[in-house]
């Protein structure tokens, strides 16, 4: 469970991301000055109703899961003011960690999906043989999902990206027979600066994914975007990115000649696709999928999500080719039957 205040800087990066969609738009980008000047209120129709929800400290673990289940992804509890003694050693230890104390000195935590499934988790004995049954015969894998050609111009996505930011996903790059060759995954651009934007609005997907992988976006890359905005007299962004690039690091590696290759992909030891078809044994590629098949067993893929700290994962096939996705909720839809199911024999 995570205090208010480790959340603040997770907030502000989604808020900047719908932001920056929005400006990406095809309409917006000739004119983003007229862009700047639209109400906040364009914003707000992409930020889902109800994905907060206050609950009280006496909320049954049934009570949370269905929240979660309704669309809701985050629960906010209030908590015991602890001691002051208890304070000072935890503002020693975490100065920028803590509680959130509101008017009337009540102070709350947030309790996220991923802390109810981590839970579960430490629980799953409990849950045999569930817990082990293949994901596809437990019906949890949901095909709708969203997708954008490899080859595709980024901007296309935007509208995607904003979606996938409201239901806490990502959107599949696949090639032209359905293979999954990455992602692109609202909560890795988050943490891009703003210039992200000149690159959603001139690249393919595939170079995107090239951009916001680790490293530093390659050189070639870099030069793509200038040119690009040139021909598009977007003289302006033009401007701010030269400045921009001019002061960050280059990655080694080329994004078009040694990694375009839209065959099948082949799986990584750590379950991600790897558009080279090679394991890297340095830092993980941010634009890599996390992966699991129809027969992965519920609790597999429970340990793969938490241990990447992401709330879904993809699933293929043998070949590469998208299934579909096995999100939090879908989880949890097993664990409220397989409770309601224990209740029911207790009450027998």
């Amino acid at each position: 469970m995570k205090s208010l205040s480790m959340t603040a800087a997770a907030s502000e990066k989604s808020a900047w991301l719908i932001s920056s969609a929005y400006l990406c738009r095809e309409d917006n980008v000739s004119s983003p000055s007229s862009a700047l000047m639209s109400s906040v209120s364009v914003l707000l129709s992409h930020v889902p109703g109800g994905v907060v929800r206050h609950v009280e400290p006496s909320a049954s673990l049934m009570e949370a899961i269905d929240l979660i289940i309704q669309g809701v992804q985050n629960l906010i509890v209030p908590i015991k003011s602890t001691s002051n003694h208890f304070k000072r050693k935890q503002l020693r230890q975490y100065p920028s960690i803590g509680p959130t104390t509101h008017t009337g000195g009540r102070e709350y935590c947030w309790l996220t999906q991923e802390d109810v499934i981590r839970f579960l988790l430490s629980s799953i004995g409990l849950f045999s043989p569930t817990a082990a049954n293949s994901i596809e015969s437990l019906g949890i894998i949901t095909t709708e999902i969203l997708t954008v050609n490899y080859h595709s111009p980024a901007s296309k996505a935007v509208d995607a990206i904003s979606t996938s930011l409201a239901d806490q996903t990502s959107v599949a790059v696949i090639n032209d027979e359905g293979v999954l060759i990455g992602e692109i995954s609202p909560s890795t651009l988050a943490y891009c600066d703003e210039m992200v934007a000149a690159a959603i609005t001139t690249l393919s997907a595939g170079d995107l994914m090239a951009y916001i992988d680790c490293g530093g976006p390659p050189e070639d890359i870099i030069k793509v975007v200038e040119a690009r905005l040139k021909e598009k007299n977007l003289n302006g962004m033009l401007e701010e990115f030269v400045i921009y690039s001019s002061g960050i690091p280059y990655c080694s590696n080329s994004s078009s000649s040694d990694e375009e290759s839209t065959s099948s992909p082949t799986t990584t030891r750590s379950g991600r696709y790897n558009r080279s078809g090679r394991y890297s044994a340095r830092i993980m590629r941010r634009a890599e999928a996390i992966i699991c098949h129809p027969r992965s067993s519920l609790v597999a893929v429970m340990i793969q999500a938490t241990a990447h700290r992401v709330g879904y994962v993809w699933v293929v096939e043998e070949d590469g080719s998208v299934v579909g996705i096995v999100r939090f909720s879908g989880m949890l839809e097993v664990f409220q039957e397989h409770l309601e199911c224990m209740m029911t024999d207790e009450v027998v």
